[in-house]
């Protein structure tokens, strides 16, 4: 119970100490008790301090514990050491599990085989200390058009086998559920298909129960995650309907849509970070969205979840999609503004080495050209102006372990050319060395 009130407590201790001394004769067992209730009071005193929450009836999110001592029988089973207030960086390694299977080369810049990947992320040379993976619900399922995506594999059995892995190499993990069996992103927010006859009721408590059984398999795997993302992308809201549905708008967050909408959004966050807390009590939870270009709709999307339970805003930033530096930095001296107490992390982000994709909105190529120097200076600027803003605490780059994709690839046969290994010659590039310098 909160001690509101520490006069009155040291009152109350003041009284027993009294008494003890006008029963100064009384028998042994007598002063044992009132010193057994003095311990206590004093215990109560020492412990409670101020009202833990304060003058309003809002509960903070978990501060960081000390980190428990590990199990030399299984390192895996130890807690995660809290991350809220360290810099992360890495990258969404989700395919490299795939990757590894076929059995595909991964050399270092100067042509040399690394043996282990994860190592190598983890070493000196490369220096990242993070890793994101995500999390279709059922990613058997073919896409809505009949075709299947090589890179949507990742179920909970592909999971757990990687993120053991991840955090066994000392890495921070940042686990991103896609609620979907398909890819989740602005465009696309399908309700799993096995969850497709469920009211909004059933929905809640469906991702809840969802989400608190995939932690809760983590975290007997010894797979603990440090990060959550419930939603990816979650820009306009999410678990929309089923693709078939996909011409009603009802259950899409624009600015303009209806409070229903936006209060069923919320309800479902809520559901699932509050399954989030219940087994990953340390974890800090992202809300990612991908309006890193435009600040009036970060600060309407954030405006309106602000009673969701949540800890970092995450952002997708390409420049050629949301703009250029001077863009991103306003948004986040915005977000620094008008949300002082949520720390922002930049969970996917990339350039293109070789060629530029037909869909770009910007053209950054005069700036930083199309080729391997052209990404490493890009990856140098970005971090030039993210260092500029102490509200930012993690920088993860998409697909970095992209790797001889193409005509005859074991994994993928087209070409992202984003990652930061060369398709052609599964070499290294130079930005993978850059991005050492965030930290």
């Amino acid at each position: 119970m909160p001690c509101r009130d520490h006069k009155k407590s040291i009152r109350n201790i003041s009284g027993g100490l009294f008494v003890l001394y006008l029963y100064h004769n009384a028998n042994i067992m007598t002063i044992s008790r009132y010193f057994t209730a003095l311990a206590a009071g004093l215990i109560m005193f020492v412990a409670c301090g101020e009202d833990p929450y304060g003058p309003t009836n809002h509960v903070p999110s978990p501060k960081p514990q000390p980190e428990q001592p590990q199990n030399p029988d299984n390192p895996d089973s130890q807690d995660p050491k809290p991350t809220f207030d360290g810099l992360c960086l890495g990258g969404d390694i989700s395919v490299l599990q795939s990757y590894e299977d076929n059995k595909v080369p991964y050399y270092d810049h100067g042509g040399n085989l690394i043996p282990d990947v994860l190592k190598y992320m983890k070493s000196e040379q490369v220096g990242w200390n993070a890793q994101r993976v995500r999390l279709f619900v059922n990613p058997q399922q073919k896409n809505p058009d009949g075709s299947r995506d090589a890179q949507v594999c990742q179920d909970i059995e592909y999971v757990v086998r990687l993120c053991k892995r991840i955090k066994q190499e000392g890495f921070a993990l940042l686990l991103d559920f896609h609620y979907s069996d398909t890819w989740a992103d602005p465009s696309n927010q399908w309700i799993p298909q096995e969850w497709a006859s469920l009211s909004d009721i059933e929905l809640q408590a469906r991702i809840y129960q969802y989400t608190k059984e995939c932690l809760q398999r983590l975290v007997d795997e010894g797979a603990v995650p440090d990060f959550v993302q419930p939603g990816n992308e979650i820009s306009y809201g999410m678990l929309w309907s089923t693709y078939a549905g996909r011409n009603d708008r009802s259950n899409r967050c624009f600015y303009d849509s209806s409070q229903e909408s936006w209060t069923r959004f919320a309800n479902l966050l809520t559901q699932a970070t509050k399954a989030i807390r219940e087994v990953c009590p340390k974890a800090g939870i992202i809300l990612h969205t991908e309006r890193s270009g435009k600040l009036s709709s970060l600060k309407d999307i954030y405006g309106r979840l602000s009673k969701v339970d949540y800890d970092i805003i995450g952002l997708s930033y390409y420049p050629f999609w949301h703009g250029s530096l001077e863009t991103l930095s306003k948004s986040l001296e915005g977000l620094a503004t008008e949300f002082p107490d949520k720390k922002v992390q930049l969970v996917e982000t990339a350039y293109h080495y070789q060629w530029q994709a037909p869909d770009v909105e910007f053209d950054f190529s005069s700036a930083w050209p199309v080729n391997p120097a052209g990404q490493a200076a890009y990856t140098r600027a970005l971090i030039q102006e993210l260092k500029k803003h102490e509200n930012v605490t993690g920088l993860y780059w998409w697909f970095p372990e992209e790797n001889g994709n193409g005509p005859g690839s074991a994994v993928l046969t087209n070409w992202v050319n984003r990652g930061l290994w060369d398709n052609e010659t599964h070499r290294a590039l130079p930005a993978l060395y850059e991005l050492k310098e965030f930290l």
